[in-house]
């Protein structure tokens, strides 16, 4: 085996994480990272390792997250392609896990580098802007750099309503938005900002029409958001539509 065959073992991975099956994901992605070492397959490594990374972050695991960002970073570094598109994809996911525990101050200097790869390499309009935007807003927005986060915010709904299904994006953003003005302005303050964002997002929610795994995705990311604001009613419906696509997969 001269690469590892990335396709298939992508293929299994959606399988696992189509029926929440997390600790075979582990397992699958830790098997074939083995595989790649062995055979010194390092594009195949980083696609893994950023898998893997993305992983233990949606499960918490700090410390195996923290660790295979580090070996993320280090093979970016030995394989020399730190303006290469794929490593501005990792600085994202590196940058992700940092500001998933508490680490923005970390987070924000791989997003910058993230932004300058992908503005000298992509169309302005690439729907991967979106989700940079979006991340790094989060990271301000702790960092409490409220005015930047904003400004982002707008870029990544501005980039999205004019990507196909990045509608589902834009509902996660008006989302992120109102987290935002919570903090900023507290709950009273900001309580008719948040109606308005909160009812952006359901009524993007419920018109959509692929409901797919990653329609399902969404949901399940976003019902308790509804939940925190008060909507628990809504926040059931979203955790039963995407019940209801992962039994069906």
């Amino acid at each position: 085996m001269e690469r590892v065959p990335v396709e298939r073992v992508l293929g299994k991975l959606d399988e696992h994480f189509g029926r929440n099956d997390y600790d075979a994901a582990e397992r699958h992605l830790l098997y074939w990272l083995g595989e790649a070492k062995m055979i010194n397959d390092n594009r195949s490594a980083l696609l893994l390792l950023n898998e893997l990374a993305g992983l233990y972050r949606k499960l918490g695991k700090e410390s195996n997250a923290l660790d295979t960002v580090s070996s993320l970073l280090s093979l970016v570094e030995e394989m020399g392609i730190e303006n290469n598109i794929g490593a501005g994809t990792t600085y994202i996911n590196c940058a992700t896990v940092y500001k998933a525990f508490g680490k923005a101050d970390k987070a924000l200097p791989l997003f910058e580098k993230a932004r300058s790869v992908y503005e000298s390499s992509l169309d302005p309009t690439d729907k991967r802007f979106g989700g940079l935007f979006n991340n790094m807003a989060l990271a301000l927005v702790d960092l409490e750099r409220f005015r930047e986060a904003y400004e982002l915010y707008d870029k990544a709904i501005s980039v999205m309503e004019k990507v196909e299904d990045g509608e589902l994006e834009v509902a996660i953003t008006y989302l992120n938005i109102a987290s935002a003005k919570e903090v900023e302005l507290g709950a009273v303050e900001s309580d008719g900002e948040i109606k308005d964002l909160v009812e952006k997002a359901m009524k993007i929610l419920d018109e959509h029409e692929n409901k797919d795994g990653y329609y399902a995705f969404v949901c399940e990311k976003c019902a308790s958001v509804f939940g925190y604001f008060g909507y628990f009613l809504y926040e059931k419906e979203l955790d039963r539509r995407a019940r209801e696509i992962y039994e069906r997969s």
